[in-house]
């Protein structure tokens, strides 16, 4: 049975990740940061076919020790957040918490557990990013750029591991259905070309082809509705 450690995956968009690989028969490590009641919900959700992890992302002694016996042929690195402010009032906290989250904790874990899949061969990495990395967006200069790093890291990544038959790829989301996204301003639905917002599901789709196209690789795939063209 193949296997596959998705960070961040209380979520949302986490949660329809590790659902999507179950379904397609993987064994899933479930990482989360606080929610270990969510973690624990999903686990159940696909019978236990897992085990949940927790690990701090700002610590790479950590991440090490948690990850020492674990043997994985995909890495989801999907963990991320938001502190949303004009860059004018941003404080130093917003704009650093952002970047050692989202880009920080991506290099820790990919840099943990590299050296299992370079031995493995035939394994797949694949960051989320977003469209703000790709166009930005006004109060957002923190997550647009760490979502923009994550690009960059992503195809530099598969140039360099390509040899080991790793494939690193990237996904991209637009505005997808959840709790954060249910009372924004309605006229933002109506700028996107398809009027509506992505489903979590529509989203791992996406993250599970990048992980099983072997002839794929540094790639962002840009699912957004036509938000971003």
């Amino acid at each position: 049975m193949k296997k596959v450690l998705v960070t961040g995956a209380t979520g949302s968009l986490g949660e329809a990740i590790v659902k999507e690989f179950s379904e397609q028969g993987y064994f899933v490590y479930i990482h989360y940061n606080s929610n270990k009641t969510k973690a624990e919900e999903i686990l159940k959700d696909i019978d236990n076919c897992g085990e949940i992890l927790t690990f701090d992302s700002k610590s790479s002694q950590d991440i090490k020790d948690k990850l020492v016996d674990i043997e994985i042929d995909v890495l989801v690195n999907n963990a991320g957040i938001t502190r949303d402010n004009l860059f004018f009032w941003m404080s130093d906290e917003e704009w650093e918490d952002v970047i050692e989250t989202n880009v920080n904790g991506m290099f820790r874990v990919t840099k943990a557990i590299l050296p299992k899949l370079i031995k493995r061969k035939d394994c797949s990495i694949v960051n989320i990013s977003s469209i703000s990395g790709i166009v930005g967006n006004a109060g957002q200069t923190n997550y647009s750029a760490s979502k923009g790093a994550i690009i960059a890291f992503t195809k530099s990544l598969a140039l360099e591991v390509a040899r080991y038959r790793i494939t690193v790829n990237c996904v991209a989301p637009g505005l997808v259905e959840s709790e954060m996204t249910k009372d924004l301003n309605k006229e933002i639905k109506k700028s996107i070309p398809l009027k509506r917002y992505a489903q979590p599901k529509e989203i791992a789709h996406a993250v599970f082809f990048s992980a099983t196209n072997s002839y794929m690789t540094a790639e962002v795939i840009n699912i957004s509705g036509g938000l971003a063209r």
